[in-house]
């Protein structure tokens, strides 16, 4: 199977314009994910609107592709994007231009949920563990999955779900292993122009979480799971913590 990474990245950030631009040790955030994709995937590209993206990404030497100013979601121009580029890929993988530590462990994670033949689309999971505090579990910027048992996502929440009826929240996350969603997602190609031709759902209006769309009108969702902490970088406080973060891995 041949896979295709597509990075969208905007400029026009309500909450950190310019985010792909910043610069966190020394490198654009852009190129740090990009260098996180290259190599992991049969190619990979950024996917922008904005014409200062893709002067940054040439500069770098990365591959990018002009798409649309109209799009609403990431998945909308990710499939524009697979249009332009072409080719036989089997697999569109969709990667955040915000995150910037994303590891080959956890692409690879997500490229293994398609050894499953009947997988329509996949993303990735990390447990939270008992040891966190409960305000990470309460984070509604932080999205809850639960699973079947066939490791297929039954919901997606900002609430935390389960809810314990029978247990103080000082044990919840003892009781049951929650897992925190990462928002890396992979389609199959065709699966890919399907679902954005979808309207938008009451779900996914109602939670803000666009995945919710694809579940309510039936299709799967595999889930791989991953034990590795991200930071992703959705303001100016964000870009601090990812630089500290990196600063120490050194």
């Amino acid at each position: 199977m041949k896979f295709l990474g597509i990075i969208p990245a905007r400029y026009a950030s309500t909450r950190f314009p310019g985010k792909p631009l910043a610069l966190l040790g020394g490198k654009t955030v852009i190129q740090r994910v990009y260098e996180q994709v290259a190599g992991v995937l049969d190619d990979a590209y950024v996917a922008t609107d904005d014409e200062r993206i893709e002067t940054a990404v040439k500069a770098f030497g990365g591959k990018v592709v002009m798409t649309s100013v109209d799009h609403k979601s990431g998945t909308d121009r990710c499939y524009e994007a697979c249009c332009k580029i072409g080719g036989d890929f089997d697999v569109v993988v969709n990667i955040q231009g915000d995150e910037p530590f994303i590891t080959h462990s956890q692409l690879q994670a997500v490229r293994a949920c398609f050894d499953d033949p009947t997988t329509q689309i996949a993303t990735l999971v990390k447990p939270f563990t008992a040891d966190e505090p409960f305000a990470a579990l309460e984070n509604v910027n932080s999205p809850k999955v639960v699973l079947n048992a066939n490791r297929n996502a039954l919901y997606f929440s900002r609430s935390i779900i389960p809810y314990q009826r029978n247990a103080g929240q000082e044990d919840w996350l003892k009781n049951h292993t929650y897992y925190k969603h990462i928002g890396l997602y992979a389609y199959r190609t065709g699966v890919l122009k399907e679902i954005t031709a979808l309207a938008q759902s009451s779900l996914e209006l109602a939670e803000s979480l666009e995945q919710l769309r694809w579940l309510e009108n039936g299709y799967t969702i595999k889930v791989g799971l991953s034990d590795v902490e991200t930071i992703g970088i959705d303001t100016p406080e964000d870009l601090k913590r990812a630089e500290t973060f990196l600063n120490n891995r050194k």
